[in-house]
């Protein structure tokens, strides 16, 4: 089963915390256990798996990847963008979440992040269930 959120981002960089909507998703398969894979069908936006109680690590990791791609660095993309490219690379577009009790077997600080790089925009993110034989 595969299902489409949609996610409005507001700023041109921002971690949005996907969790509840990807545990929609799963909640609403009936899967009891299997595999959750969160996929991101963009260049420039990504999905990653972190801290969620604290906002200040995402802060952080936003902060560090300005380091790693620095918006205003000298690319041979010239449509504005190419830090985005590169940060989404260097954090990944999917992520599989083993499903456990009919839910995502998170850590107990652990979120589902979507991850704009090229906002504000609306972007969609594909949850796909696959349920163990």
């Amino acid at each position: 089963m595969t299902s489409e959120l949609g996610v409005s981002s507001s700023s041109r960089v921002q971690f949005l915390d996907i969790t509840s909507d990807v545990r929609g998703v799963v909640k609403e398969s009936k899967c009891n256990e299997g595999i959750c894979c969160v996929y991101v069908p963009h260049t420039t936006a990504a999905v990653t798996v972190n801290e969620g109680a604290d906002p200040d690590v995402s802060r952080d990791i936003i902060d560090q990847m300005e380091k790693i791609a620095p918006s205003s660095g000298r690319y041979r993309h010239t449509e504005g963008n190419a830090d985005a490219h590169i940060r989404s690379t260097v954090v990944g577009v999917s992520h599989m979440i083993p499903i456990r009790g009919g839910d995502l077997a998170l850590g107990t600080w652990q979120s589902v992040f979507f991850c704009e790089f090229d906002g504000p925009r609306k972007r969609r993110v594909l949850v796909t269930v696959i349920a163990a034989s």
